[in-house]
């Protein structure tokens, strides 16, 4: 059973590879997979935003889940890494969102990444008892995903920490850009619960602050990267990991510069991913845009593959 103790890391919010009639692409998922596992990462979180939950049809969002499980049990087999699974849950409704969460557990995943309920915009009282009655009839642990600037609503630090005291409410996905928020959330959990950082832009500060690892988005293209800034900032070492994270603010600018993850999409072949296709109402980046990711990535990949934290560029000592 996922526990706390296990989201540690990196964790790549992975993307939804498809194709042109909006089902899986099974080759390139694997692809994906296979590239995320050499690279060492921790564990996979499909299905969130960047997974483009909400445009997938239901049988497919099934079908991902149940690769994403059995391409981490191969990785495992193989002699790999056997980090968690954790599936997104972003439907708006509580009945729909349990269905959803059964369904990928019985896909195979480990853990669920359950948004805030949004568009009813709830009480915090609301909010901590659809928590706490999802945590008791989830098949499998569940992390609580907070993203304000998305869902229009935060949680109170108070209601965080009592959501921490939950033994099947194992952690959470902090993508609150408040960090004075985040600094009173970290204060008060329970030792039982595990914040990752869910924003590339903030993750060494988060870490510095409290944060056991991330789902992160960029991490799909650039996976050494994000897991040697980890390791600097997990270390003490927060102005080397903020050195080498300023670097990325380039990338970062321009995989964001059109709603994720288009832009990301539009590059993944430069790690051998060949899967561009959007699905509605979301569009292929500008070619502008893709152009100038490319050009950014490829330097960018150039400097970090194959570095760990004991072998940094000569011009990034520690």
């Amino acid at each position: 059973m996922l526990d706390a103790t296990k989201l540690r890391g990196i964790l790549p919010a992975t993307p939804t590879p498809v194709t042109a009639d909006g089902t899986i692409d099974v080759a390139a998922s694997k692809a994906l997979f296979s590239w995320l596992f050499r690279q060492g990462i921790d564990g996979l979180v499909p299905l969130g935003g960047t997974g483009e939950y909400g445009a997938l049809a239901k049988d497919q969002r099934i079908r991902f889940a149940e690769l994403s499980a059995e391409a981490m049990a191969g990785a495992a087999g193989a002699g790999g890494k056997r980090g968690p699974v954790i599936a997104g849950v972003l439907d708006t409704g509580y009945y729909d969102a349990l269905s959803a969460g059964r369904d990928f557990a019985a896909a195979g995943v480990d853990g669920l990444l359950v948004l805030t309920p949004y568009y009813t915009n709830p009480t915090q009282a609301g909010i901590r008892d659809y928590f706490l009655r999802y945590a008791d009839e989830s098949p499998v642990p569940i992390l609580i995903y907070e993203i304000p600037y998305r869902t229009r609503i935060a949680i109170d630090p108070e209601i965080l920490h009592e959501l921490s005291r939950h033994e099947r409410i194992i952690g959470m996905k902090a993508c609150n850009t408040d960090m004075y928020h985040f600094l009173r959330t970290v204060a008060g959990v329970d030792s039982s619960f595990t914040i990752l950082s869910g924003e590339d832009t903030l993750f060494p500060l988060h870490i510095a602050a409290g944060a056991k690892g991330g789902i992160v988005v960029t991490a799909n293209l650039l996976p050494r990267a994000w897991r040697l800034i980890h390791d600097l900032a997990s270390t003490g070492k927060l102005d080397k990991a903020l050195e080498i994270h300023r670097s990325l603010i380039p990338m970062m600018n321009l995989a964001f510069a059109e709603t994720n993850p288009g832009p990301m999409k539009a590059v993944m072949d430069l790690i051998g991913v060949e899967a561009p296709a959007m699905l509605a109402p979301l569009r292929e980046p500008a070619e502008p845009l893709k152009r100038s990711l490319r050009r950014e990535l490829s330097r960018l990949l150039a400097t970090y593959e194959g570095v760990s934290a004991e072998g940094l560029p000569a011009s990034q000592p520690v």
